[in-house]
């Protein structure tokens, strides 16, 4: 596991003289309403410690539920070597709370496998008693991909119990590899081929989750493809006859499919239904390229793609194509091209790739004050796409010497690597696909 803090043998036996209990609680009743007292602040992380889980799965449900709380960047999860926790609370006894706070822990997860899913008990180590209890529903065979996907939203779940911000275990990436969309965990587990015939492009997500959209280049051209994830039947979006249809993405209601329609006189972005009608078009470069829509989360502006000052830059619009505003000037040491826009789900920052001594990199820039930050260096870093916390971006990379897809952290520059088979690329990050 890991980032793990390991404590070691010696340094537990001292800790096993600190005294203090308080009455025993038991596990099984829900306090009512009660909230851990724990709030996460920006450069600190609450610690957890997640005690051993017995049963035949519980190995498998410990492990997942750590690797997400690291992952998902909000908390320090404590872990212990081969002695085990000292004097962890059991059912109807609690624990020497006092020990754990020595430990750094400010709260404690304790667990057990039930037939219908996962009982869970959240102590508060400061408090010295048990702050949430519930039953949470994990079905499906063990380490199957359902399985697991109802055990990371377990993990979220009990994140935004501890810090007040749902995780993004429960989600799942899409992209593209050797011609196909591919989906895989956001732990990297579970990589699944869910587009055949054609080479496809530019996945999108549907905001439920269910569905899929992205442009397929087959013997007839391009054509904009809407794949159900559920049936894995899919249709084609009718789309301008003639010329490219491509880089498509939903609005925040589901109800609209805006991509981006090219002919010898330039690209524009065209708006459809997306449960099928007449396109419309949006907007007018007059010849210059405008691609890469993404929807402002209120879905009433789009950022985009377009090289209508002479080359590639970064533009905002209504989303009805008026009012368009130049997002991303030119700035000394760049190379005036800026593409592949995505808007961060709170509505505050839009990451797009910006190329940098010859190499794109990953770039934000705040809707606020217009404030510019680069991610990236090592390497060439492009296609960024925001997790649903706003916290979070997937982009691909070359830093390990063949594309994947990593995952960066921008509170504290964190970066770790996602996809392990070479040629991952454009990808895009669900919504939270937990069980409503």
């Amino acid at each position: 596991m890991t980032r793990l803090r390991r404590i070691s043998l010696v340094a537990a036996a001292l800790l096993l003289g600190v005294a203090g209990r308080s009455t025993a609680q038991d596990t099984t009743r829900t306090p009512q309403d009660v909230r851990l007292g724990l709030t996460y602040t920006p450069g600190s992380k609450p610690g957890l410690i997640v005690l051993p889980i017995a049963g035949p799965a519980g190995d498998s449900v410990r492990a997942i539920l750590q690797r997400d709380f690291d992952y998902g960047d909000r908390i320090n999860v404590i872990g212990a070597d081969g002695m085990g926790f000292p004097e962890a609370p059991t059912a109807g006894r609690n624990g020497n709370y006092p020990v754990y706070a020595k430990l750094g822990a400010a709260a404690l997860l304790q667990a057990s496998l039930t037939p219908s899913g996962i009982h869970v008990a959240l102590h508060d180590v400061a408090q010295q008693k048990i702050a949430r209890v519930r039953d949470l529903p994990v079905a499906g065979a063990v380490n199957s991909r359902e399985w697991r996907l109802m055990v990371h939203a377990v993990a979220d779940e009990i994140e935004n119990w501890v810090t007040g911000v749902r995780g993004i275990a429960a989600t799942r990436i899409a992209y593209v590899s050797g011609g196909r969309v591919h989906v895989i965990d956001s732990d990297g587990a579970f990589a699944t081929p869910v587009s055949d015939g054609g080479t496809a492009l530019s996945p999108a997500w549907h905001p439920s989750g269910s569905h899929l959209v992205y442009t397929v280049l087959g013997p007839r051209g391009t054509q904009i493809t809407v794949r159900d994830l559920a049936t894995g039947g899919s249709r084609a979006l009718p789309t301008t006859p003639g010329g490219l249809n491509i880089t498509p993405t939903f609005s925040p209601d589901g109800g609209t499919i805006v991509y981006a329609h090219g002919a010898e006189e330039g690209t524009d972005l065209f708006s459809a239904p997306a449960a099928g009608g007449p396109a419309r078009r949006i907007t007018v470069g007059r010849g210059s390229d405008n691609t890469s829509p993404s929807f402002s989360p209120d879905g009433r502006r789009i950022a985009f793609t377009s090289g209508r000052s002479g080359h590639p830059e970064v533009y905002i619009s209504d989303a009805d194509g008026t009012n368009a505003d130049l997002l991303t000037p030119y700035n000394f040491g760049d190379q005036s091209y800026r593409s592949s826009p995505d808007w961060s789900r709170d509505g505050r920052l839009i990451a797009f790739q910006s190329q940098i001594g010859g190499r794109f990199q990953i770039m934000t820039i705040s809707l606020r004050d217009r404030t510019v930050k680069q991610w990236t260096s090592e390497g060439l870093n492009e296609d960024p796409s925001w997790a649903p916390d706003s916290r979070h971006i997937v982009f691909t990379s070359s830093r390990s010497g063949v594309k994947q897809l990593w995952v960066l952290d921008v509170e504290s520059a964190r970066v770790r690597q996602l996809t392990r088979t070479g040629g991952a690329r454009l990808a895009a990050w669900s919504p939270s696909l937990r069980p409503r």
